[in-house]
């Protein structure tokens, strides 16, 4: 006897197996619950982390050099446009104004003094009773008279506004930050004249970035109508990392034209009214766009969407070449995340392709398939809960029955 030989007649006595034994039977179908994929208009959102900056952020400098005398606001507080913000010494711009406005006013007397030349010898000179010399050194000394006063304004107008300079204002209404120069510091209008900064919080920005493959296939959907904007556009709605809204709404005001080549990214940023400051710059947040719908999408429970070897699958009822219900594996291509809504429509992955309307989807009950082409015992998600439902009021406390 061979081995083949052995092996078959070894597989014959184990398939006739001894007389009396009990047939062997097949496990029942596997029990799952379905959901049938109906198209409907899916409302979708987009989220990208973005950090807060105030909507106008400047340096405050110093504009001419001296000793920091005094600091006039709270560091890390609120200020008003046009309030002090540092004292520098100012004596010496004080005494440079005075002298310069003393030396306007001599100039202003002198030329008084040349126009009333001037209009002296005007008739003289109609009526050629003085000589051509003499006239014309009086126009000169009129013309001299003059210049000589706008250029004493003009530095008189200069000292004023450097001894202006010697007291620090803030140009806008925000938050200012630490201060970097002391009293007693000296500052270098010129290469060290920084003392602090302000960012303007109200309204506050936020910047995040687009992936420029996401922002491609988002013109795309608009272009072809798989994707839908209310004519608004988005609204923008800010949350931490843990989930918590922080903002009612706000605005997208920038949208970068091109990609950034080092990150491969599209810059934008949205605005925010920011009254009672509860952002403040430099924070990290979540910003999710809102507004866009996906007309006649289909979508189904996050639980549904399962992975494989090929990618993204699911499992809906079909047909064994008996008839019976079994558990037919489908490739799908995911979209977005649908939250859940106010309205009662559970949460979910939008499905772009796999699945065609009317699909049985199986929601429940996965665990139990061993592999596509399993049967199943398959019920409506919808009737289960009702059947549950009605189990529950039965056990009730009170519940009639016996």
């Amino acid at each position: 006897m061979n081995i083949v030989t052995g092996i078959a007649l070894g597989l014959g006595l184990a398939a006739c197996g001894r007389a009396g034994d009990p047939p062997v039977q097949a496990p029942p179908p596997a029990a799952v619950l379905y959901q049938v994929a109906t198209p409907r208009d899916v409302p979708v959102t987009f989220e990208y982390v973005g950090q807060t900056s105030g909507s106008r952020e400047v340096e405050i400098r110093a504009r001419v050099n001296g000793i920091v005398e005094k600091r006039l606001y709270e560091e890390g507080g609120r200020v008003r446009a046009g309030q002090p913000l540092f004292q520098i010494e100012s004596a010496l711009y004080a005494a440079a104004a005075a002298q310069t406005e003393a030396a306007a006013a001599s100039a202003q007397a002198e030329l008084k003094l040349a126009e009333r030349e001037h209009a002296r010898l005007q008739p003289l000179a109609d009526a050629k009773a003085i000589s051509q010399q003499a006239w014309d050194a009086a126009r000169a000394r009129l013309d001299l008279a003059r210049a000589q006063y706008r250029q004493a304004q003009a530095k008189h107008a200069s000292a004023s506004v450097e001894l202006g300079y010697t007291r620090v204002t803030a140009p806008l209404t925000g938050v200012a930050g630490r201060a970097l120069k002391m009293e007693g510091a000296l500052v270098n209008a010129a290469n060290d004249g920084l003392l602090t900064t302000l960012a303007q919080i109200d309204p506050i920005h936020v910047n995040f970035a687009i992936p420029e493959q996401e922002q491609e296939e988002l013109k795309s959907a608009l272009a072809d109508g798989s994707l839908r904007l209310a004519k608004p556009g988005y609204v923008v709605r800010l949350k931490t990392s843990g989930g918590n809204w922080l903002k009612p709404g706000g605005r997208l005001n920038f949208s970068d034209y091109k990609a950034d080549a080092g990150t491969g990214t599209y810059a934008a940023r949205a605005e925010f009214p920011n009254p009672d400051g509860s952002l403040a710059p430099g924070q990290m947040v979540r910003v999710v766009l809102t507004g866009a719908v996906r007309p006649q999408a289909i979508a189904v429970p996050q639980r549904a969407v399962l992975d494989g070897a090929q990618g993204k699958f699911v499992y809906v009822v079909g047909k064994g070449r008996d008839g019976t219900p079994v558990a037919e594996a489908r490739t799908v291509v995911p979209g977005e995340w649908v939250p859940a809504d106010a309205a009662g429509q559970a949460g979910g992955w939008v499905i772009r392709s796999g699945l065609r309307a009317g699909d049985r989807v199986i929601v429940d009950g996965m665990a139990r398939i061993g592999a596509p082409g399993v049967p199943v015992q398959a019920t409506a998600a919808h009737a289960a809960d009702g059947a549950a439902a009605t189990l529950a009021a039965a056990r009730a406390p009170g519940a009639g029955g016996g």
